[in-house]
């Protein structure tokens, strides 16, 4: 028997089967195998298309069902990671109203800022641990200001998981974590905040049912089964924020307990028992995978826009035709430091970690007679490791303290540059699994269709791959020092 994780990423689709008896992946594919652009109308806006993504999850399925390593019949439950975020309108036909407001997409930040002001700095952040910033409930807020028309026939509003859920099942179903996640949720009260919804105005109505994260959000549709030659009526069983479902995936479920993503973003996400929060609101407290109102497990992120991003345009910029291991490769051979090389790698909206300013990507220092293409790719790993570096250290002043990071070795964690320069420079080991958030999407579902019994259940069989120690923390220093001066300065005139 087997599950099926769906992962709805900013850049593709991945989907996995695992093997319910060894928790392994027997088949994992990647559909659009380029990355999906990002529609970008006017400066600071990010859009994607949700039936874009439907077409791609179809796509998917049926692609890694032609492996043939599988019966897919034997597929007994659906889960779904997705990017966070998002904004998704339907109306009552469950048709989609406009383009998704994607994660990254800046239009809302004045809008949050005004609602921040009018709620209080203090109630904001004691009963949603955020301020209303740039999340989905703000984006929703920009619709309704700037496109009535399209506000008035709204039915539903989803996160980019729910929408694939509905398509999949019929039923559209949130819950507390998918509703923190898009600043809808009074952590005090346990409720839909009534402070949220009032100061923009909108209709509860519009929110979907609440469910436990872990349950049973739809059934698999007739004709969709036949389309994808599943089994009709198994359940979508689990739908988690890639960043809450990367933490599952790497078995990050207790307090105390951190891992860490850098694929388009970077992400330090660290799991707490208490109710804290950021007073500048530049990391983000949201429901874990495991809260409940009984055991209020919180999820502390750390977003940073501009890693992978930032690694991506460099590649097509500087080496379009080069493979990425050929750049982890290139950038070995430059020295620690770069040559005095220096980038800021925010160049991917707004950033919440630098109080949403957008300070855009610059390479700074470059000497036209030493510097070469191993430097500038080299550099852009470095300066990437220095921006989680700055995070950390806000996430510390908040009270978390990791003595070890867990992360996949996967995206920028391939580069042994990056992963070494990122233990260097953090002074925090790291531990390295086998880790795809299409997988833990499908031991998600498992979990969620009560085949295992609890999460330690179904990651029983986790192992580290490589454990790596920092080696130069001491000549990072002052190299990352010298960078941290030149962000502040910049931060001061922009």
């Amino acid at each position: 028997m087997y599950l099926l994780g769906i992962d709805v990423g900013t850049s593709s689709i991945k989907v996995a089967v695992v093997d319910i008896q060894t928790q392994k992946s027997v088949a994992t594919v990647q559909y659009p195998e380029e990355e999906t652009a990002i529609k970008s109308i006017q400066p600071g806006w990010a859009e994607q298309s949700p039936m874009d993504w439907w077409h791609n999850v179809q796509q998917a399925i049926l692609k890694v069902n032609a492996l043939d390593l599988f019966d897919p019949k034997a597929i007994k439950a659906i889960g779904i990671a997705y990017q966070m975020h998002g904004l998704v309108t339907v109306d009552k036909d469950q048709e989609v109203l406009r383009d998704s407001i994607i994660w990254c997409d800046s239009r809302a930040v004045e809008l949050g800022e005004k609602a921040f002001d009018a709620i209080g700095h203090e109630k904001s952040l004691q009963n949603l641990l955020n301020s209303p910033g740039n999340f989905t409930a703000s984006k929703l807020a920009w619709v309704k200001s700037n496109e009535p028309a399209v506000y008035e026939k709204i039915d539903k509003v989803m996160l980019p998981g729910d929408f694939i859920a509905m398509k999949l099942t019929g039923q559209i179903t949130t819950s507390i974590p998918a509703l923190s996640e898009g600043i809808f949720w009074d952590f005090k009260k346990d409720e839909i905040s009534k402070d949220v919804m009032n100061h923009y105005g909108l209709d509860e109505n519009h929110i979907p049912k609440i469910q436990a994260l872990f349950s049973e959000h739809g059934y698999l549709k007739e004709g969709m089964a036949k389309l994808l030659g599943l089994t009709e009526g198994i359940p979508v069983s689990y739908k988690a924020g890639d960043q809450p479902n990367n933490a599952l995936s790497l078995n990050v479920l207790k307090p105390g307990e951190v891992a860490a993503t850098a694929g388009t973003s970077g992400v330090i996400y660290g799991v707490s028992d208490e109710l804290t929060y950021d007073k500048q609101s530049r990391v983000n407290t949201f429901a874990h995978v495991t809260y409940t109102p009984e055991k209020k497990h919180t999820g502390v992120l750390l977003c940073i826009n501009g890693t992978g991003s930032m690694y991506r345009w460099a590649k097509h910029n500087f080496a379009p035709y080069l493979s990425y291991p050929e750049l982890n490769h290139i950038s070995a051979q430059s020295p620690i430091g770069s040559k005095g090389l220096k980038v800021l790698p925010f160049g991917n909206g707004a950033e919440r970690m630098l109080n949403n300013k957008f300070t855009g990507a610059q390479l700074l220092g470059i000497d036209l007679n030493t510097h070469n293409q191993a430097d500038i790719f080299r550099a852009v790993q470095e300066s990437i490791v220095f921006s989680f570096r700055y995070g950390l250290d806000i996430m510390r002043e908040n009270g978390m303290q990791p003595k070890v990071i867990r992360a996949g070795k996967a995206n920028l964690f391939l580069s042994d540059v990056f992963a070494q320069t990122f233990v260097d420079v953090t002074g925090i080991p790291v531990e390295l699994y086998e880790n795809d958030g299409s997988v833990g999407a499908a031991l998600g579902a498992g979990i969620g269709a009560g085949i295992f019994a609890d999460a330690a259940d179904a990651f029983s069989q986790h192992q580290i791959l490589k454990y790596i120690e920092p080696k130069n923390t001491i000549t990072y220093e002052p190299i990352y020092q010298d960078w941290k001066e030149i962000l502040e300065q910049k931060l001061v005139g922009s």
